[in-house]
């Protein structure tokens, strides 16, 4: 990662849920630059996951509440969630805020003052 690109928020997510577009218009409503990537569209390398994922579990990533998780019926499958997820991207949860080498995942309110107010000051 370049050092011109510490100062961007990259967040990972889909265009219809409501909760990426919380963090977008956190972003606009402050001035924060930020990089959007719908999931969807642009899905998760094999290495970006495994980074996303670093130093915690991979199954607390899986989105046990999306409509996807619980047509497919994963609750009673025995699966690798890391594989799982590079295949069905719609498995992850959302959104994801990156900045400076720091992850979030589904970041409350709090979290992002921490992370993308404290930085520009």
């Amino acid at each position: 990662m370049s050092s011109k690109n510490l100062g961007i928020c990259r967040i990972i997510g889909t265009k219809k849920d409501n909760e990426t577009k919380k963090i977008i218009r956190y972003c606009r409503e402050r001035s924060i630059p930020y990089q959007f990537a719908d999931l969807l569209q642009y899905p998760l390398t094999a290495g970006e996951l495994q980074n996303i994922c670093s130093g915690r579990d991979p199954q607390d990533m899986v989105d046990m509440q999306s409509k996807f998780y619980k047509e497919k019926g994963y609750a009673y499958l025995d699966y690798d969630p890391l594989e799982e997820m590079l295949e069905n991207p719609e498995l992850i949860k959302v959104p994801i805020v990156r900045k400076a080498g720091k992850v979030f995942i589904r970041p409350d309110k709090e979290t992002l003052d921490m992370l993308l107010i404290s930085d520009r000051q």
